[in-house]
């Protein structure tokens, strides 16, 4: 079992940044794929982007390509999302994910899930 704990949301103005992290109790952490999604009020969850064990191999949404940066530090179990130039349309509760395999941005086989963390951008 592996618990993920997310931080680092909150209020951040468009156009301003915001860094979230995911920590996990793990000390097999380098054998995840980690993926942070999202969900916004009244829609589905999005996937944002995934990151391999190694940190070598990535995968974006289109939507958020340019903007975030997903980075992970398997010495510290933690996977980080750097947003820049945040738009109020990327509101919504963000959650990073974990699977032994590399799924991209299919949610059905992440087997571990944080909370989530809410991120708002005022405009």
């Amino acid at each position: 079992q592996v618990q993920l704990v997310e931080s680092g949301g909150g209020l951040v103005q468009a156009g301003g940044s915001l860094r979230l992290s995911c920590a996990a109790s793990t000390h097999t952490f380098n054998n995840y794929a980690m993926g942070w999604f999202r969900q916004a009020p009244g829609k589905e969850r999005e996937f944002i982007v995934a990151i391999n064990w190694s940190g070598l191999r990535t995968y974006y949404a289109d939507s958020v390509k340019g903007r975030f940066t997903i980075s992970r530090d398997n010495a510290k179990n933690t996977a980080y999302l750097q947003m820049i130039s945040v738009k109020p349309d990327d509101t919504a509760v963000y959650y990073c994910a974990a699977s032994p395999r590399w799924l991209g941005a299919d949610p059905s086989g992440y087997l571990y899930w944080g909370q989530g963390t809410q991120v708002t951008v005022s405009s």
